[in-house]
């Protein structure tokens, strides 16, 4: 077998270099012919054979330093000289060509040298031929070049923004060497290019914002930052890398946004409350998005619509007192209405108004941001807290609630309607304080509703119900859901007496018909009682409809709260017969007549067995209002004790069937004594409940969690806290520490 002939390192490189200046003179556009198969394969060949020599013949060292130089050379005999001259675009231009022919000559040299990548290259840990190739670029070409490079890409960046067009494509390229010299790292990229780029965009937009801010309004400064960011947006997605991105957007914004916010947002004719006061949905949406790019940049903003929605508010809180005070003068000596004064209905309305759009500015321009839901919130709870003309809130929302479920109310909406007002009305409850007020000044109206027939709806009412339980917890609306159900069993209950009758007391027959309307007295509001003296017709309705629930009741005894009762009386006048509708007392009041033609106020006092403002109540809805069914002497407007009363027969009403009211009680004062009370109960339930738990508590600490535990239902008063724990104190419910009286013990 013939032995393989030595090849001489020299003998060998000659015929390399052969074809390396071959190569060469391709990348600079000579006229040269590409290589064929034969020629790669004579040269792969000949790296091949120098390789696999037996010592001292095996030339890979030197072969290895061979191809690091070959790179050097030609950067020092082509590439420097070529770009040392150039400029500006025309430097980036050559550099791109040189960096483009430099990767052609990495891949084929790479090729004939392929042998080394194999076996030496591995075996010794060194670079990869490629490798190689890149760091003679970096180090020769890269760093002498990087600083020219990087100028010229700022400025032609500087020129885009300006508004001129630039090659684009260029610029990507030639980033794309400052990422691939980096060798799978981003540090050249880093160093060299992106901290020069942050510098001189904080420098570009400081003189941008300081000329805006001068000269543009508020909306026209944000339209000019929005465009910024989104062409800035632009440029890292063209041709700059996407790590870019965050550090970039944070220069311009620091400098256009954050460096100017005060005075952009306070700017007096375009700021941020101008903008509010004229509706400018789409700049406040723009306001939201660009300063929510910054920290902290949307509390300012906030604020600002916090104290707008405030502003508006007590506009309407103003309003409301000065129509009230005008209604009041306007009014004066005239009797007041039951409930749902205009000026309250216009109040209420005008603020689920107010609600309905500024929630809207919370989800469309503030894209549902829980910083806004909470300015809106603590806005709400600004004005929604404070007295109307002597009335809370709370109240008024309980007159609005029932001058729309009441039949006769004064809107006449469609089901659709009510329903959508009483969820607005429930949603705004969630920033009244004082839930319980408003819980007690509505069940009193409900109650009114359904004793008298006047509730338009009973889905209205469930449905109502059904939120407020949704909205404050079902303790809320327990005694109100009892309500209800109260009126379905009493309507069972009259049924049941009716067959009663049929059964058991048909010959007794009342001289009149009857209905009872059965209660739960823990259920409804607590009623004056007052033993009114019956007429006997209605005395043996009573004892008999006695008679029936004794039978089917045990264990419960029946209280009779007469003032809720209803009468419809039968009056043959001269003209004509009227069916009147009175209250049991007026009714009472005027049987009297059927014995007697005239009565003096004494006489009434004495046979109905009321108090005398009572019978000064009715003598004048009888005498002196619309409806003058009672003559009185002597004739005028008021009723005193020394006044006589007998029959109006010539009285008549173009109707056959008329309501008589009785003036109106101010029940105000009454709802608030029994919310006093309850609170007293609530705060001394949570107070022991607290130390139950706990044993030994600080006083400030237990006054703390009672208004905490109390926050649902009312803003319990430190005050009424203090007195209610010195009260338990009394009753051994709690004790003072001996040695530090700020500590409270439980005592079981």
């Amino acid at each position: 077998m013939n032995e393989r002939r030595v090849v001489d390192l020299e003998d060998g490189w000659s015929h390399m270099a052969s074809g390396i200046s071959k190569l060469k003179r391709l990348l600079e556009g000579e006229n040269e012919t590409s290589f064929n198969a034969e020629q790669y394969m004579m040269l792969y060949t000949t790296i091949y054979n120098m390789c696999t020599q037996k010592p001292p013949h095996d030339y890979s060292e030197q072969l290895y330093n061979r191809y690091r130089d070959c790179f050097s050379l030609y950067i020092t005999e082509k590439v420097l000289p070529a770009l040392k001259d150039k400029k500006d675009e025309y430097l980036l231009k050559e550099l791109l060509k040189r960096w483009d022919n430099h990767k052609v000559m990495v891949r084929w040299l790479s090729r004939f040298f392929n042998y080394l990548d194999r076996y030496y290259i591995p075996r010794h840990s060194l670079h990869s031929l490629k490798d190689v190739g890149l760091l003679r670029f970096r180090d020769d070409v890269y760093s002498e070049m990087k600083r020219k490079a990087r100028d010229a890409i700022l400025q032609l960046i500087e020129l885009e923004r300006e508004g001129e067009q630039i090659d684009r494509t260029l610029l990507k390229n030639i980033l794309g060497i400052f990422i691939e010299v980096g060798m799978s790292q981003m540090t050249c990229y880093q160093q060299d290019f992106e901290s020069q780029l942050l510098k001189t965009t904080a420098e570009y937009y400081k003189r941008k914002a300081a000329v805006w801010i001068e000269e543009d309004s508020c909306p026209d400064y944000m339209i000019k930052a929005e465009d910024c960011l989104k062409l800035e947006e632009e440029r890292v997605s063209n041709y700059m890398h996407q790590s870019s991105r965050t550090s970039l957007l944070k220069e311009v914004e620091t400098e256009i946004l954050q460096q100017h916010q005060t005075t952009l947002l306070e700017k007096e004719q375009s700021g941020c409350a101008a903008l509010l006061q004229d509706d400018k949905k789409s700049d406040l949406a723009r306001m939201y998005r660009l300063f929510q790019r910054i920290p902290k940049g949307l509390e300012p903003v906030a604020e600002s619509f916090k104290k707008h929605v405030e502003s508006e508010g007590m506009k309407l809180v103003k309003e409301a007192t000065e129509a009230a005070t005008a209604k009041k003068d306007k009014d004066a000596g005239k009797p007041s209405k039951d409930s749902g004064s205009a000026w309250e209905q216009h109040f209420v309305r005008e603020v689920i108004e107010l609600h309905d759009k500024y929630m809207l500015y919370v989800s469309d321009c503030f894209a549902n941001s829980s910083l806004f839901h909470k300015a809106l919130k603590e806005a709400f709870e600004f004005f929604c807290n404070k007295n109307v003309a002597g009335s809370s809130t709370a109240e008024l929302m309980a007159n609005f609630c029932d001058n729309l479920l009441r039949k006769g109310g004064g809107e006449k909406l469609t089901d659709e309607a009510i329903e959508d007002t009483l969820e607005k009305v429930v949603k705004l409850l969630a920033y009244i304080s004082d839930k319980d007020l408003f819980a007690e000044f509505y069940r009193k109206k409900l109650a009114r509703r359904l004793l008298h027939d006047r509730s338009s709806s009973d889905e209205h009412e469930r449905s109502i119900l059904s939120r407020l339980k949704q909205q404050c917890g079902a303790q809320f609306t327990s005694k109100m859901e009892g309500m209800v159900t109260d009126l379905q069993l009493a309507r069972d209950k009259q049924q049941g007496f009716e067959d009663w009758k049929r059964e058991n007391a048909a010959d007794k027959p009342l001289a009149m018909d009857l209905q009872v309307t059965v209660l739960t007295t823990g259920f409804w509001p607590s009623y004056k009682h007052v033993d009114l003296a019956l007429p006997q017709e209605m005395v043996d309705g009573v004892e008999q409809f006695k008679e029936f629930y004794e039978h089917n009741t045990k264990h419960r005894k029946l209280g009779w709260v007469y003032a809720l009762g209803t009468c419809h009386i039968k009056a043959n006048f001269d003209a004509k017969p009227i069916e009147l509708i009175l209250s049991t007392f007026q009714a009472s009041l005027l049987l009297l007549f059927n014995t007697d033609d005239e009565l003096s106020y004494s006489d009434i006092q004495e046979r109905l067995r009321v108090p005398e403002e009572d019978v000064t109540r009715l003598t004048h809805s009888l005498s002196c209002a619309k409806y003058k069914i009672l003559n009185k002497s002597p004739a005028s407007k008021t009723v005193s004790k020394t006044d006589n009363f007998s029959m109006n027969k010539k009285f008549t009403d173009r109707m056959r069937r008329i309501r008589v009211p009785l003036p109106p009680i101010d029940e105000r004062k009454k709802v608030i004594e029994d919310l006093d009370k309850d609170r007293r109960y609530a705060v001394d339930a949570a107070i022991v409940r607290t130390m139950k738990s706990r044993k030994v508590l600080q006083h400030q600490q237990l006054t703390m969690e009672v208004v905490q535990q109390l926050s649902r239902m009312f803003k319990a008063d430190f005050k009424l806290i203090k007195k209610r724990i010195e009260d338990l104190m009394g009753r051994d419910y709690l004790e003072r520490d001996k040695d530090n009286p700020n500590l409270l013990r439980y005592l079981a």
